[in-house]
C-alpha cells in the first residue's frame, strides 16, 4: 500500500457493491495508476473478503453493519451495535485518511462506504459518489451536496449536478459473445448440453431463498423434458440445505433434464454467454450486465429493498421489453414455468429481448466514471 493513495474506493455489503468498486479500480489501473495507489474500503460483514482477496488491489474491511427498518425491540438493539459500529469506523477512517491524504474518494453505495464517505467530507478531500441504482441510496442522499461530482446509472436520480454514466461492469461482461461458436463455448466449459433450451438463475453472492426454491421446482416441473437445461446458482448462504433439498426430492439423479447446481458462479461472462434467459433479481449492477451482456431475463426485484430499488431498477428493461418483471410474491415454480415455457418457444421474442437489452448497455460506463474521478482528483 502507497503511503499516499491515488483514490480511495469506499463502499461494500452485497456482491454488486463489491464488483462495481473492483471494475473502477481495474479501470483507473488501465489508466495507468498503479494498483498499489488505489484502495478499496469495506466492510468485515458482507462479501468483500471473499470477493477482494487475490485481486491485486490493497483493500481495508471495517466494522459495521446496516441499519435494520424496523421498529421492534430486537431491531432497535441491532441499530444500536449498528451505529457504534460505524461510529467507530469513521472515526478510523478519519484518522487514516488524515495521515495519508489521498487524492480522492469514490463512493460506490451502502452501509460500508459511510465511514470514509464522512471522512472525506470532514478533511475537506475530494468525494466522486457512484450511484448505481434508479433511487439513491440513504449514504448518497446524505451526502449528494458535499460531494465534487455525482456519476448516476439513470437519468432522474435528483442528485445535485448528477451526470448519467451507466453503471461499470467488470472487462469480461464487456467481452461476452452471444454468437452461435462462443455459445457452444461457453456450454462446454459450463458442463451444459448444446442444443437445448438454457435458463440460469441466480439470487447473488449470497443467494436468494425465494428464486431457490422457485428454481427446484422449477427443476421438478421439467424433470421428463430432454430439450431444457437449469444452471442454478445457489448462493453461499443457504447452498448446503439447497443441496439437501434437491437430493430428497430426486432431483441429483439421472432424470432427463440437465440440472446444474453450483453454490457461486466466478465465471458469470460465461454464464451469459450460455443462456437463453436469466432468472435473477434486479440489483443495479446485475441489470447493468444483462444489458451489456445483451440478455433477455426475468427479473423478480427485491421485496423491501430501500426506496424499492429494485423495481425502479427492473422497469428500465421492462420498459424496453428486454425483460419481463415477476414480483416476488408470484414467484414460485408455476409462474416461473409459465414464464420461461413462453419465452423458450419463441426464439424471436428472446432475440428481440436480448436486442433491446444491449441497447440499453453502456459498455464504457467504468472509463466515463474514471473521467470524473480523474478530473476532481487532487
Amino acid at each position: 500500500m502507497t503511503s499516499r493513495p491515488f483514490a480511495v474506493i469506499s463502499g461494500g455489503g452485497t456482491g454488486g457493491h463489491v464488483f462495481l468498486a473492483l471494475a473502477i479500480a481495474r479501470s483507473l489501473r488501465a489508466l495507468g495508476h498503479e494498483a498499489g495507489s488505489i484502495e478499496l474500503v469495506g466492510s468485515r460483514r458482507g462479501q468483500e473478503a471473499l470477493l477482494l482477496e487475490g485481486q491485486g488491489f490493497p483493500f481495508t474491511l471495517l466494522p459495521g453493519r446496516g441499519i435494520v427498518r424496523r421498529l421492534d425491540s430486537r431491531s432497535l438493539r441491532a441499530n444500536l451495535g449498528a451505529v457504534a459500529g460505524l461510529v467507530s469506523a469513521t472515526i478510523r477512517e478519519i484518522v487514516d485518511l488524515a495521515r495519508r491524504r489521498p487524492g480522492v474518494v469514490v463512493s460506490v453505495g451502502g452501509y460500508a462506504s459511510f465511514p470514509a464517505d464522512a471522512a472525506a467530507v470532514v478533511l475537506g478531500v475530494p468525494l466522486v459518489l457512484v450511484t448505481i441504482d434508479a433511487v439513491p441510496g440513504a449514504v448518497h442522499r446524505l451526502f449528494a451536496k458535499r460531494a465534487a461530482a455525482n456519476a448516476v446509472a439513470f437519468p432522474g436520480s435528483g442528485l445535485p449536478g448528477a451526470v448519467v454514466t451507466g453503471v461499470a461492469v467488470r472487462p469480461e461482461i464487456t467481452e461476452v459473445d452471444r454468437s452461435g461458436p462462443a455459445v457452444a463455448r461457453a456450454r462446454r466449459e459450463l458442463e451444459l448440453p448444446e442444443r437445448r433450451r438454457v435458463v440460469g438463475v441466480v439470487g447473488g453472492s449470497l443467494g436468494a431463498r425465494r428464486l431457490n426454491l422457485a428454481a427446484l421446482g422449477l427443476a421438478e416441473r421439467w424433470r421428463g423434458r430432454d430439450d431444457r437445461a437449469l444452471y442454478h446458482v445457489l448462493g453461499r448462504r443457504d447452498a448446503g440445505q439447497l443441496r439437501a433439498e434437491a437430493s430428497a426430492r430426486g432431483l441429483t439423479g439421472g432424470d432427463r433434464v440437465c440440472y446444474r447446481m453450483v453454490d457461486f458462479e466466478s465465471r458469470m461472462a460465461r454464464l451469459y454467454e450460455a443462456v437463453d434467459v436469466m432468472v435473477c433479481r434486479a440489483g443495479a449492477g446485475t441489470v447493468a450486465e444483462l444489458t451489456v451482456a445483451g440478455v433477455p431475463s426475468v427479473l423478480v426485484p427485491l421485496p423491501g429493498a430501500p426506496g424499492d430499488h429494485q423495481s425502479a431498477n427492473a422497469r428500465a428493461l421492462v420498459d424496453a421489453a428486454a425483460a419481463v418483471l415477476v414480483p416476488d410474491d408470484d414467484c414460485d415454480a408455476d409462474r416461473l414455468a409459465s414464464v420461461l415455457d413462453g419465452l423458450l418457444d419463441d426464439p424471436g421474442r428472446l432475440r428481440a429481448m436480448g436486442e433491446a437489452a444491449r441497447s440499453l448497455g453502456r459498455p464504457d460506463a467504468a472509463e466515463r466514471i474514471c473521467e470524473i474521478v480523474a478530473a476532481h482528483a487532487r
